[in-house]
């Protein structure tokens, strides 16, 4: 019982510094996390609103979680789909009210802190075993059916899509480049590119040694 509350805390925590990290992100200026950049996208082209997309989207991947596999999907899963939005509003407000106008180096660091942390709540929920967001599901699953595929390879190549089609949904949607490099930056790349490493980094230093899970 203790381990099992000790895993909800986890879970929930995961999904809360998440997202202050997407709000970081987005106060940074260098371009939101890849899941972020096709959300854009689709935002761009369809004419709805951004928060009742982003429940569309998520069902539709939680669709495929239950086809696939529906060991993913649990309370964190849906704390993550009714919770997510609100603490990335509250946290890009407090960013915005703390630091209007930042610097260069701040925004730089804005940028290293907010991936480092979402990699971290990332591994939280991950290891916890409660569910994950229904984007993360998508290389959890693939990883494990294709057990010689790392499941950072793996994030990397979903990360990748992600940013590619939001790219080209914002260009359809006749946006300008100025207008795109404020969704898709360097930091995306970057992000898309490290993300997966420095989960399964966290997953290995932080996340397992709390459950008191040893390394297979």
């Amino acid at each position: 019982m203790q381990n099992y509350a000790k895993r909800i805390v986890m879970s929930v925590l995961g999904v809360v510094i998440s997202g202050l990290s997407v709000g970081l992100f987005k106060h940074a200026a260098f371009g939101v996390d890849p899941f972020q950049t096709l959300m854009s996208g689709l935002d761009a082209v369809i004419p709805i609103r951004f928060g009742t997309l982003y429940v569309i989207v998520n069902l539709l991947l939680l669709v495929f979680s239950l086809v696939m596999d529906r060991r993913k999907i649990g309370l964190a899963t849906f704390v993550n789909l009714f919770l997510l939005g609100y603490v990335v509003e509250f946290s890009k407000a407090q960013c915005e009210r703390l630091l209007p106008s930042p610097a260069m180096g701040v925004r730089v660091l804005l940028f290293l802190v907010g991936l480092a942390i979402l990699s971290l709540a990332s591994a939280l929920y991950f290891t916890a075993d409660l569910g994950v967001s229904t984007y993360d599901a998508v290389a959890l699953v693939w990883s494990e059916r294709q057990k010689k595929i790392p499941f950072q390879f793996c994030r990397i190549v979903t990360d990748s899509v992600c940013v590619i089609a939001g790219i080209v949904l914002c260009r359809l949607s006749g946006m300008g480049l100025r207008e795109i490099l404020g969704s898709v930056g360097v930091g995306t790349v970057v992000t898309a590119f490290f993300m997966g490493p420095l989960i399964a980094f966290f997953n290995k230093t932080v996340a397992r040694p709390l459950l008191g899970k040893q390394e297979a």
